[in-house]
């Protein structure tokens, strides 16, 4: 008798352990996402979610679950994201000798196209698609890899925070430093919130747009002098 041929859904499942798993297919769309997330986060973020379905994972693993209280959450990510910046452009920063303005925006003011293009951007592009990446993904990824003890946890968010800190290279040493320890600290947060991501997408488009008024008003060496002159 001749062996029974498996069904399409018999195969979609075959498919979908392996996506979630870190077999050849699993580790190689792993790698290609990360590969594109250096490049482009949305297209980064498109394939997550193209991941997501087609591995048949819980959209909730990836941070996409419905937050406890929508406005909590939202006033939660906006203080997290003014206390972020602030602490990091007046205090942190100019320990670690960054310097007061950052040359990589240029001056907004002078360019108010580019200033409203960069604040759609960061609303969709860094807050949304960054934070699915660098902490939905990631986090679910490196989670089935070391599990989900404290030291786990803690390796997750280190080692999460090296990859999104190191992919800010070109806006030099304190663009480095700056992603790094905004990284971590939305990491941390992400792990105590369990995993739901609304309240770092919140308080990473805060931070982001905070630093856009900071620069479009001139406002930026100021904050950066304000507690070390």
């Amino acid at each position: 008798m001749p062996a029974a041929t498996e069904t399409p859904s018999t195969l979609r499942d075959i498919i979908a352990r392996r996506l979630s798993g870190f077999g050849p297919l699993g580790t190689l769309v792993f790698v290609a996402i990360c590969a594109v997330s250096a490049l482009f986060a949305p297209g980064a973020a498109l394939l997550v979610l193209l991941w997501t379905w087609a591995s048949r994972t819980p959209w909730r693993e990836i941070g996409l679950v419905r937050p406890g209280s929508w406005l909590n959450g939202l006033l939660i990510g906006i203080a997290l994201g003014l206390a972020e910046k602030l602490l990091l452009k007046a205090v942190i920063l100019p320990l670690l000798g960054a310097p007061p303005v950052n040359a990589m925006i240029g001056d907004l003011s002078a360019n108010p196209k580019r200033a409203l293009f960069l604040i759609f951007y960061v609303m969709i592009g860094a807050a949304f698609c960054e934070e699915l990446v660098f902490r939905g993904f990631l986090f679910q990824r490196l989670g089935r890899l070391l599990g989900d003890g404290a030291p786990a946890r803690i390796a997750i968010v280190l080692l999460s925070t090296a990859f999104f800190a190191s992919l800010h290279f070109q806006q030099g040493p304190s663009g480095i430093e700056n992603a790094a320890i905004g990284g971590a600290i939305t990491g941390a947060v992400y792990v105590m919130n369990h995993r739901r991501l609304w309240t770092v997408i919140v308080a990473h488009a805060t931070f982001d747009l905070s630093a856009i008024a900071l620069n479009y008003y001139h406002l930026e060496a100021a904050l950066a002098h304000s507690v070390f002159k």
